[in-house]
């Protein structure tokens, strides 16, 4: 035998749970509503109450909730502390709430998660967690991706002091509540402002100690819409504490960061508002900006009452881009228009309280992006009514390696301190510098780098149609990574088409009015001119970072005259009072308005165990049970759907159809068979990429009729022993409820013996399996033998990871049935058949339901050449490790490619595109795109963190002919061992040998710096 019942305890625990909790959950009749995220709005709670207790049994009940949760369900923590072993994972649902009896009173560990998230939501509408803590999770705390309507409150996220979970002294049960929870409880009273050992001193707090080993984010709303934040706390992020990134309407208000690289960070948001937050000993307090190669671009958000104070925390994040936030930053925005900043306090940040930048500061290579869809530079920001209180007085000193390298991220803090002391050497600068405190090696209030773009005559942007993308009403266009790249940078809205001057203040940097508050030392404002007279300073600078006040004298006397006006900055303000300037100012933002929440309807209340009985034992033999798939049978005999109920392998019923995939997903070396049902009378509707155009059609599949039942089994084989054991049966089901609303389900089925005979077992809590095998691929002809403890068996929520999209039919909606993956002629993918051919066997899979009645709207010539099967005139891609297949010599450099990007479709694209799970990361793998910068082509990652780019060792997705700088093979590859490093996350304990061998290979020998057939590739730089 390949697995034992005992190891699949874990998968069948939660299931047998579901039954138990039914009976125990409870009726609610309170309700919440309220807008503009105003009131306490939490849903409709008219449903049941599963209560988790704390103990040996707490993630069990918690997964069995979570894979029933719904609409108007509370999962309800007790109060204590919980060591959990599996996410909490809500997908595809809708008013659910999460809620314990308090941040201080109920905690959720997730030390021993083998997952990156402690609570990730996903395409859920309306999601309401409160009153708990979040700890020690390998990647980020709570995330939440494609959620309408969540609300967040009196939450917290936190990582033990040193470390997280490989913290020497972490948070536990024994301490976590000792001293009135003093450890979740973290003060800001002097934070380390040099990294450990540094001889600068200053490396060590009484309050916490920060580390890269902790997660990513702390609270990760992304590409969601209508999100409150109230009243939470993030701790010691490595990366952002409360980060909402690509979201439309966004409020965190009453909340507090510390210790975390950024504290707050607004990110391609569109309608951000900050609302009396405090940021208080992080790397940097407030981040409102824009990041390159996402899918939408920010605009218009407010940040007022809040209190940015003593953000002086070293960088210590190892990747991504807050490594490049210089410590002491009160609040930064980059390339976002339309800000207000007004009643907040800004005090003792040792670089500066606002630092206004665009990403013509850096470099090439460096950080600027390489796409033309984002706009470089913040235009339209409003400053009023702020107090600033003694920022950029104590400058942090750039390390060695930052001065060789010339990495001006990094050293922004000298080049600030560089161009202001060279201002105070001017004469008409004396009284200012004297006045205001800002003689020495400072920066300031108020820094901007002084870059604004001048009118271009870059046509308009285009979509893949060739027709202009939309504009918003000020006439910017809409881009984001499903158009095309343009060839340059569309500005024109920006300028009076008459004399092409630009048109202030609305496309103006910034108005700062009279009444902000300028108290202690430090310039009011600088602009020092971006780049200007860089060269001049790394050319005259001797190496001292022990010594600042050296490395200053010895730039400026080396420098001449001529030298310091180009180098020094200007603490001119006048240009940016804009009622003097201009006989105007910017009109105010209005607030962000959270309309109330409300249900869709598209989910019906949850069968009776009576109805399921019924429908479930309606079968008849010989004949599949359509009448049952409307329920979640309680084992997979019940739909019948093979003609032996023990054995998956043997003859589909009815019309039944076996078919396979060009390249397979790799799940451990498991071998597949695969059967789609379409009832009766029906017929699915042919479709191919090239309907909505090549980026919109790449996630493009056959529509098929409700009822239609796909099944999937896995199984290990043992050639050595003539053996094959089906371990697990998935099914995907198109269901549509009481309102006409369809939707897949997605069920996980785990075979075991019982009195002798094999049955399969509804197991939505999912499971692990001990598995080993010894499999031919039967494309390849390679052996492959080994051996897991942990292969995978997903629980009901999981299978929406993959299987949702925004695009796509609601719930686990299929990925694999694309033209280009079924056109080939079928035959089994294993060795070990167990009935006689089907009739598709040898044929054009699609010829031949095109032929038989299961799919309608085919195209009238396929092309199928008679040896081969292939449909000629149909796209397809090739198997991945039968070299050949691509219609490319064996061998070539198309080939290759070919075959790479197969490989890379099939295991990652149903993730890795515009509008599935990791949509936010900028970076999609169907195989029509270009291979370009949307592909990782010279991309920096979006949110991979410490572990997910080989402990900060690796910069760029994709670098030309330079596996060691590339992320991609990193993730797929051997040493990605971690939850937060391995890719795909789920599927897979094991390494591809062959597919990881493959993509090597492609990197490594076949894409090359080619800006025509490799756009993007010459910008990876140095690093």
């Amino acid at each position: 035998m390949l697995f034992k019942a005992p190891q699949v305890r874990a998968a069948l625990a939660a299931t047998l749970s579901l039954a138990l909790l039914a009976g125990c959950g409870s009726r609610s009749d309170s309700a919440g509503g309220g807008s503009g995220g105003s009131k306490d709005d939490t849903g409709t709670r008219d449903g049941r109450t599963f209560l988790i207790k704390p103990g040996a049994n707490a993630t069990r009940d918690m997964v069995a909730a979570m894979v029933q949760a719904a609409p108007g369900d509370t999962i309800q923590f007790d109060c204590g502390y919980f060591e959990l072993t599996s996410s909490l994972n809500l997908t595809d649902t809708e008013d659910v709430m999460v809620k314990g009896c308090g941040k201080d009173k109920t905690v959720l560990s997730f030390k021993h998660n083998n997952a990156p998230e402690g609570i990730l939501g996903v395409n859920v509408h309306g999601l309401f967690i409160q009153d708990l803590t979040v700890l020690d999770t390998g990647g980020n705390g709570i995330e939440l991706r494609g959620v309408d309507h969540a609300s967040l409150r009196r939450v917290r996220a936190i990582w033990s002091s040193n470390g997280g979970r490989e913290s020497p002294t972490p948070i536990t049960a024994a301490n976590v509540f000792e001293n009135n929870a003093r450890l979740l409880n973290v003060p800001c009273t002097s934070p380390a402002t040099n990294p450990p050992g540094s001889p600068l001193g200053g490396s060590t707090s009484p309050d916490y100690t920060v580390s890269p080993k902790s997660g990513r984010y702390g609270i990760y709303p992304v590409s969601s819409e209508n999100i409150l934040v109230e009243d939470s706390e993030s701790i010691g992020a490595s990366d952002a504490g409360i980060y909402v990134g690509q979201t439309n309407n966004a409020i965190i208000r009453n909340s507090r960061a510390a210790f975390n690289v950024f504290g707050f960070e607004i990110e391609n948001v569109r309608g951000g508002e900050y609302d009396t937050n405090l940021a208080e000993c992080n790397t940097g307090g407030f981040l409102i900006y824009d990041l390159d190669g996402l899918r939408q671009y920010g605009d218009s958000s407010r940040m007022h009452g809040n209190t940015s104070r003593m953000n002086n925390t070293y960088n210590f994040t190892s990747g991504g881009f807050v490594g490049n936030v210089p410590a002491g930053s009160g609040m930064i925005t980059l390339s976002y228009d339309r800000i207000d900043v007004f009643n907040n306090t800004f005090e003792n940040n040792n670089t500066a309280g606002i630092i206004h930048a665009s990403y013509e500061l850096f470099p090439e290579g460096l950080g600027r992006p390489v796409e033309n869809r984002i706009d470089w530079y913040t235009e339209g920001m409003h400053i009023w009514g702020n107090t600033f209180r003694e920022n950029g007085n104590k400058l942090p000193v750039p390390g060695v390696a930052d001065l060789i390298n010339g990495d001006v991220a990094r050293l922004l803090p000298v080049l600030i301190g560089l161009k202001n002391t060279a201002a105070c050497l001017n004469p008409l600068n004396f009284e200012h510098c004297l006045g205001s405190g800002a003689l020495g090696y400072r920066g300031a209030h108020i820094m901007w780098d002084g870059l604004l773009d001048t009118w271009s005559d870059c046509p308009y942007p285009l979509d893949a149609n060739g027709n202009k993308v939309p504009a918003d009403n000020r006439g910017k266009p809409l881009l984001g990574s499903e158009h095309p790249n343009p060839e340059c940078h569309y500005n024109q809205y920006k300028f009076n088409p008459a004399d092409k001057k630009r048109i202030v203040p609305d496309w103006w940097a910034s108005c700062i009015d009279d009444d902000n508050v300028f108290e202690g030392r430090g310039a009011r404002f600088a602009n020092f001119h971006g780049l200007k007279g860089l060269e001049l300073v790394i050319a005259a600078a001797t190496v001292d970072p022990g010594n600042p006040g050296g490395l200053i004298g010895n730039v400026l006397t080396n420098l001449t005259a001529t030298d310091l006006t180009q180098l020094a900055s200007s603490y001119d303000i006048k240009p940016h009072q804009c009622v003097t300037a201009y006989g105007k100012n910017l009109e105010k933002l209005p607030p962000v308005v959270i309309a109330e929440f409300k249900r869709t309807g598209q989910f019906d209340p949850a069968p009776t165990e009576a109805e399921t009985a019924k429908l479930c034992g309606a079968g008849k033999p010989g004949t599949v049970n359509f009448a049952a798939a409307g329920v979640n049978c309680p084992t997979l005999d019940q739909y019948q759907l093979f003609a032996d109920a023990q054995d998956p392998r043997s003859a589909p019923n009815g019309r039944g159809t076996p078919f396979s995939l060009n390249s397979k997903l790799f799940s451990d070396y498991s071998v597949k068979y695969r059967q789609v049902f379409i009832p009766n009378g029906k017929t699915a509707t042919y479709h191919d990429a090239k309907e909505g155009g090549a980026v919109t059609g790449a996630n493009m599949t056959f529509d098929f009729p409700v009822g239609t039942i796909i099944a999937k089994t896995f199984t290990f084989a043992d050639e050595a022993a003539g053996t094959e054991v089906p371990v697990e049966t998935r099914l995907l089901i198109k269901r549509v409820n009481s309102k006409g609303n369809v939707r897949w389900m997605g069920l996980p089925y785990v075979w075991e013996t019982v009195d002798g005979k094999r049955v399969a077992k509804l197991a939505l809590g999912g499971g692990t399996a001990a598995v080993h095998w010894k499999t031919t691929d039967v494309d390849s002809g390679v052996t492959h033998t080994g051996s897991t403890p942990e292969y995978l068996i997903p629980h009901g929520n999981q299978c929406l990871s993959c299987h949702s999209r925004e695009d796509g039919e609601p719930g686990s909606a299929p990925i694999g049935l694309k033209t280009r993956f079924l056109n080939k002629p079928y035959r089994p993918e294993s060795n070990f058949v167990k009935s006689a051919p089907h009739a598709v066997t040898g044929h054009n899979q699609i010829a031949w339901w095109c032929s038989n009645g299961l799919l309608a709207g085919c195209p009238t010539d396929l092309g199928v050449d008679p040896a081969t099967q292939i449909a000629t005139k149909l796209e397809r891609v090739p198997a991945f490790n039968k070299p050949g297949d691509a219609g490319f010599p064996a061998g070539s450099n198309e080939d290759i490619e070919s075959r790479a990007r197969a490989w890379l479709e099939v295991n990652c694209q149903h993730c890795h595109n515009v509008r599935g799970f990791a949509a936010s990361t900028g970076m999609y793998l169907d195989s029509i795109r270009k291979v370009d910068s949307t592909y990782g082509i010279c991309k920096r990652p979006t949110a991979t963190g410490r572990e997910g780019t080989d402990e900060g060792r690796r910069f760029h997705d994709i670098n030309p002919g330079n596996l060691d700088d590339s992320i991609l093979p990193f993730r797929i590859g051997p040493t990605a061992t971690t939850p937060a490093a391995r890719m795909p996350p789920l599927a897979r304990s094991v390494v591809d040998e062959e597919g990881y061998a493959l993509v090597n290979q492609w990197i490594r020998d076949v894409i090359t710096v080619d800006e025509t057939k490799y756009p993007g590739s010459s910008s990876c730089g140095e690093k």
